[in-house]
């Protein structure tokens, strides 16, 4: 009874103490706020700092109290364990502790925001969010992907809003017997005329193979891009303007060919095939 009233006055000084030490974490986690809200617009960073430097104060405020409270050797155990407990923890959960850090990572060096539009690990869709375990994605047909972050971060992807540009590539082809110079004319003035063209950059037609039926080309435009319907739209915009200049110019667009050959050898058609299959008869 006498050592719990002895120990009251420092049983007061050390609940002091973690009260103070709690309002000067809470009054860290506003000015950390303020802070980094004025150099970055990440919030996932800025409530990562607040947490981490909000418990590393209360901590200290802790064990500062219990050594008021002459519990010294509390506080060597309690760090011994605490090493011992994180080691094991570190082995347990190395998964969670690397998408931790690569979440952390790619919040800090911002690849991509909420909102763009990302491809990685062969998963094509745009950014919904960004937390410290997953990067979630929403697919152009509506589900939502939950990605690792250590998957994100190891491994190459593409954002395809970052430089608010896109390329679109048409391929198409036109038949041999059509003038190649004044297809190739005629198909660049047709694209030349969309509107969501980017007019800085010039229209760009390259023939690039002979094809079974046709001689076959890739025509590039570039396109304003932030949303997947303007690559859409434009790229259907473009294959109408294209199928119209050329049907109107008389230049074909040919069916896929097939040519048969009758014979043993081949080259040789059907009605000479009738014919001497009729002679031998």
């Amino acid at each position: 009874m006498t050592t719990t009233i002895e120990m009251l006055p420092n049983l007061a000084v050390a609940l002091l103490v973690v009260i103070v030490f709690y309002a000067i974490a809470k009054g860290i986690r506003k000015f950390v706020g303020k802070v980094l809200s004025k150099v970055t617009t990440n919030k996932t960073v800025t409530g990562l700092a607040q947490t981490v430097l909000g418990v590393l104060v209360i901590g200290i405020g802790v064990f500062i109290a219990l050594s008021i409270l002459n519990l010294d050797g509390m506080v060597t155990s309690l760090l011994a364990g605490a090493g011992i407990i994180g080691l094991a923890l570190g082995f347990a959960f190395q998964d969670i502790a690397s998408n931790f850090i690569s979440g952390v990572l790619l919040s800090v060096r911002h690849p991509f925001g909420i909102g763009d539009i990302i491809e990685t690990n062969d998963l094509f869709g745009t950014v919904e969010k960004l937390n410290l375990r997953n990067t979630v994605i929403r697919t152009p047909q509506g589900q939502i992907i939950y990605v690792p972050n250590k998957v994100v971060y190891e491994n190459p992807f593409i954002n395809y809003t970052k430089n608010g540009e896109r390329r679109i590539d048409l391929a198409c082809g036109v038949s041999y017997g059509d003038d190649l110079e004044k297809a190739r004319k005629i198909a660049i003035e047709a694209i030349e005329k969309l509107d969501m063209r980017d007019t800085s950059r010039d229209v760009e037609l390259y023939f690039d193979e002979f094809g079974g039926s046709s001689v076959n080309f890739k025509i590039r435009f570039w396109i304003a891009f932030d949303k997947l319907p303007q690559y859409w739209g434009a790229q259907s915009e473009a294959i109408i303007a294209l199928k119209k200049a050329f049907d109107e110019n008389d230049i074909m667009i040919p069916y896929p060919i097939r040519t048969l050959d009758f014979g043993i050898r081949g080259g040789e058609k059907l009605n000479a095939s009738m014919i001497r299959n009729g002679n031998n008869a």
